[in-house]
């Protein structure tokens, strides 16, 4: 891009009032002045009164249209921008400068997806931390569709807690899908298998971290293994889709044996809910949606009005 791009930003949210004096100053503020757009799914909470006095544009939807790629897709087409940054209100950007660093790669025409470094929260637990340090080291990156071979699924990793996209190359895949989850990792394997790329600009930061018991993580997994199934030729890598995940529970028994060797008891049950959630859920692509629904921890997906009518509507 030659000319200063237009920059829009897209928030989803639900009762997320108490994360929106943190998230959205730092955004409003950015040098680029984008357009912030807060999409959010009927709050019951101040949400919409809070994003609108802190100078961010609000569209409401029904809870039951939501859908974690229509949904982006229409901010994207709404906002109108050239390149379009997705969030969720509790990514917290660390200073006014993140935009410009997590879209550089993009203006510089290296990549069409960028997505930032996420650090745990103040206070953040090992669990909680760990991902984190290991999906987002200090060193950025640039994946093409040729390291497949080397880092199998991992190649089109992308989290859109914060990612930013080049609007043109969404128009060349159609935008973002119906899914139940991994709109993102959707798209960035779209985009690879065009000739496109994806940075990780670990330059870009924000607070981003979640603390999740053992059912939340095996519904969770349940949630990626269904996904990756749907989407298993586009995902199909030469290397084995669980070679990633092998080797963050290596590094995971690493940390806890040299820092907290009493919580290894613990990790190896939490590793048994995520391997179980993802393999459940890698076989019941063809399961009755009852249950797929008990196992989910997004069952409102099969009720929604996208799933029942494919038809996007907002208020």
């Amino acid at each position: 891009m030659t000319q200063k791009p237009t920059v829009g930003v897209a928030l989803f949210t639900l009762n997320g009032s108490k994360h929106l004096q943190y998230c959205l100053p730092p955004l409003l503020k950015s040098p680029l002045k984008p357009t912030v757009l807060v999409v959010d799914s009927s709050s019951t909470d101040d949400t919409v009164a809070v994003a609108q006095h802190l100078g961010a544009q609000t569209a409401v939807i029904s809870r039951k249209d939501f859908n974690h790629g229509l949904t982006r897709e229409w901010a994207r087409r709404h906002l109108r921008t050239d390149i379009v940054v997705m969030m969720t209100p509790d990514a917290y950007a660390v200073d006014e400068g993140m935009l410009g660093i997590l879209i550089d790669p993009i203006m510089k025409g290296d990549a069409s997806v960028a997505y930032a470094r996420q650090i745990p929260h103040q206070g953040a637990g090992f669990f909680e931390a760990f991902p984190r340090q290991f999906n987002y080291p200090e060193k950025s990156q640039l994946r093409s569709i040729d390291d497949t071979k080397a880092y199998g699924v991992y190649t089109f990793f992308c989290s859109d807690s914060c990612a930013a996209y080049s609007n043109r190359a969404l128009n060349e895949i159609g935008g973002f899908k119906q899914v139940l989850l991994g709109e993102d990792t959707v798209a960035v394997a779209e985009l690879l298998r065009r000739g496109h790329k994806v940075a990780y600009v670990a330059e870009a930061r924000v607070a981003h971290s979640h603390s999740y018991s053992l059912k939340q993580e095996f519904k969770r997994y349940f949630d990626t293994g269904l996904a990756r199934s749907t989407y298993g030729d586009l995902l199909a890598c030469e290397a084995s889709d669980s070679q990633r995940g092998q080797q963050q529970v290596r590094a995971l028994m690493r940390e806890l044996w040299k820092k907290k060797p009493l919580l290894i008891p613990y990790a190896l049950i939490q590793t048994a809910c995520k391997w179980w959630g993802y393999r459940l859920g890698k076989w019941s692509t063809g399961a009755p949606i009852w249950w797929k629904q008990w196992l989910s921890a997004h069952p409102g997906y099969w009720t929604s009005s996208h799933y029942r009518s494919k038809v996007f509507k907002t208020k």
